[in-house]
């Protein structure tokens, strides 16, 4: 049940950070609505599944699938550019939180 948590927060978390973009520095209203309500969902959610998940590990996770999905969002609904920096520092993301997340015991 922890992981669904954890995946609900993910979700809940890049959706409010393309909103956040949306928003224009929260200066349109639905935008500004949904990064609160996706922030709030996200800490809450996460705070449940930390009941029965070891920090360091789902941090990790939580952090960089965020800001993977982040990117990738941004790149398909803003335009963004893809450039090969860009998927390099992913590919580290990633591995690092695998390091992370295999290294660090994920249950308490």
């Amino acid at each position: 049940m922890g992981f669904l948590l954890v995946a609900g927060a993910i979700v809940s978390e890049v959706a409010a950070t393309l909103a956040l973009r949306a928003s224009h520095g929260l200066t349109r209203l639905a935008p500004s609505l949904l990064v609160v309500a996706g922030y709030a969902t996200a800490f809450v959610l996460l705070a449940q599944a930390l009941k029965s998940l070891s920090v360091g590990p789902v941090y990790a996770v939580w952090s960089g699938v965020g800001t993977v999905g982040a990117f990738v969002g941004g790149v398909l609904l803003f335009g963004e550019q893809l450039r090969t920096a860009t998927l390099v520092g992913m590919a580290m993301i990633v591995g690092g939180v695998a390091v992370m997340y295999l290294g660090g015991g994920v249950e308490h």
